[in-house]
């Protein structure tokens, strides 16, 4: 919690302070809120660091809190003056700061698309860089070991406060959660009718997926309406609900588990942990140990004919098939 703090004081800071951006390379701006003592991030270094992504009109883009882990890159050649490269070039372990970058240098430079929901001329990151590896004279696997150990302690740190995450947000929420066998929480928010579906039986439902750190920021929905109110929505995506045969393994074990406890008209919100989810490998969006909240609403349930076959999943991005 203290760390979230840290990063929205700091975005509150870039705005309500009385400091002012600076000009810097290119048509870069900057203030540097803390300034560490330390080398300044070179190429080839490998940087750990939390970041509030927004456009000039203050709406948040991305907060790398949401999922409750920092974000990781390896510091790049710069392509323009002004640029990400830039922006880290002028930090330090320890040190936090915002930029702004210019999108038209962002498309023009490097093709990244311009945001929809802005009509400013800037990108605004508020960063607080957590941990640089520099690459010094290091081989690529001497590097590469130094950032797997770094990984590995990471994962290490997330398992042991994944509980503690997973209470606290059951204590917030003032939750009487049933708790099955494998460890799957859940509380059904409206009762359903008729029997529940057997192995095999095609469930049409909607989904809502949430992080449990933070704001409970979502990261995957089937509703249209979330999606918009969330920042998500993807103009290329059908938001409809999806079909999945239960209890076949077709999606990671507690999405599976839970679609066997709800009937046909029933809304259920379901608590993950790390061991039925993404356990201790994670994926792109959920990090390793992440515990995870789906909000569930069961539209239809499809009886399996005898002796045919499982139909093919359309699966939600974040809970792809188990392997």
């Amino acid at each position: 919690m203290k760390r979230n703090l840290i990063v929205l004081g700091l975005a509150a800071l870039a705005f309500t302070s009385c400091k002012q951006f600076k000009k810097g390379e290119g048509d870069l701006h900057y203030i540097i809120h803390e300034d560490k003592e330390g080398p300044t991030i070179k190429e080839g270094d490998f940087i750990a660091f939390n970041v509030i992504q927004k456009t000039e009109e203050d709406s948040v883009m991305f907060n790398s809190f949401d999922m409750g882990r920092p974000a990781y890159t390896a510091q790049q050649k710069s392509m323009f003056k002004g640029d990400f490269a830039t922006a880290f070039s002028m930090l330090s372990e320890g040190d936090s700061a915002s930029f702004k970058i210019n999108l038209d240098s962002l498309q023009a430079k490097m093709n990244m698309p311009k945001p929809t929901n802005t009509k400013g001329k800037y990108i605004v990151l508020n960063i607080k860089v957590d941990k640089v590896i520099p690459r010094g004279k290091q081989t690529e696997a001497q590097m590469q070991a130094k950032v797997e150990q770094f990984f590995k302690a990471e994962a290490e740190k997330a398992k042991n406060r994944e509980s503690g995450i997973i209470n606290s947000y059951v204590s917030a929420k003032d939750l009487k959660p049933t708790t099955t066998v494998s460890g799957l929480k859940y509380v059904i928010t409206k009762e359903g009718s008729g029997v529940k579906p057997a192995p095999g039986d095609t469930v049409e439902l909607n989904y809502t997926g949430r992080y449990l750190t933070g704001d409970n920021k979502v990261f995957d929905t089937s509703v249209k309406e979330v999606a918009q109110k969330e920042g998500k929505l993807d103009p290329m995506r059908p938001y409809q609900p999806i079909k999945v045969p239960a209890g076949m393994n077709a999606t990671i074990p507690g999405f599976d588990e839970a679609l066997l406890l709800l009937n046909k008209g029933a809304k259920a919100s379901v608590i993950i942990p790390s061991k039925l989810g993404y356990g201790p490998q994670g994926s792109q969006i959920i990090g390793p140990y992440t515990p995870l909240l789906f909000e569930l609403e069961i539209v239809n349930i499809k009886k399996a004919a005898p002796g045919s076959p499982a139909p093919a999943p359309v699966m939600p991005p974040a809970a792809p098939a188990a392997k």
